[in-house]
């Protein structure tokens, strides 16, 4: 799964990266920092889907919820591995309201709002033991995660996620700098539709990661 993701960043930068600069100002990967690659956080799994064929008219019937985040804002696909805030002292609720846990509170100036919008975001396959996947291109590594999972009766594709939806199932400790990441996960109890929310403090300074992940458990 590794080697294919890293394969699958590798071939999609080339065509970015000679995109015209008219459609969108592009700040790729290689400038930024990182996300959960696996399951794919929405911004990057819209990215990973359509990064090489972003203006296909046919998203908007096949993939309805990257559709409208990328006629919103293409930077937030483009820029999937910045969604951050700085200098929050581990005061992550106060920082990021309900309603706007997914685009970290509007952090960036709302580059990320869209991922907000409920709907029928595509989904990846998890059972209750589950591991997530840090892609780390920067490598900061790690005070912490906390990992998240909505709880059983939210519904992702009408309510917006409030920390009332979350139940939180791991925390961990440090981890030294690396390209990749894996945190293991346990989520009993659910079947059906969740969002994974995972906090990703980083060691390099005060910067804490905000990212969603729409996961089906099977």
């Amino acid at each position: 799964m590794l080697r294919h993701v890293r394969t699958r960043i590798r071939h999609l930068l080339l065509p970015l990266a000679v995109a015209p600069l008219m459609v969108v100002p592009w700040a790729g990967p290689a400038a930024a920092h990182g996300s959960i690659v696996d399951p794919a956080s929405r911004n990057y799994g819209c990215w990973l889907r359509w990064g090489s064929d972003h203006l296909n008219p046919a998203m908007a019937q096949q993939d309805p919820m990257c559709w409208q985040a990328w006629q919103d804002n293409p930077n937030a696909m483009w820029n999937w591995n910045g969604l951050y805030r700085n200098n929050v002292g581990g005061n992550h609720q106060a920082a990021v309201p309900d309603g706007q846990l997914c685009s970290g509170g509007l952090t960036e100036g709302g580059r990320y709002r869209s991922l907000d919008t409920p709907g029928p975001w595509k989904t990846t396959d998890v059972r209750s033991n589950f591991t997530l996947r840090l892609y780390d291109q920067a490598r900061h590594g790690a005070d912490y995660f906390r990992v998240y999972v909505t709880r059983q009766g939210y519904d992702a594709t009408t309510q917006p996620l409030r920390w009332s939806n979350l139940e939180l199932v791991k925390v961990t400790g440090r981890y030294a700098p690396a390209e990749y990441t894996s945190i293991d996960v346990s989520a009993p109890g659910r079947t059906g539709r969740h969002v994974v929310f995972t906090i990703w403090q980083a060691s390099h300074m005060d910067q804490a990661y905000y990212i969603c992940s729409d996961v089906n458990f099977v």
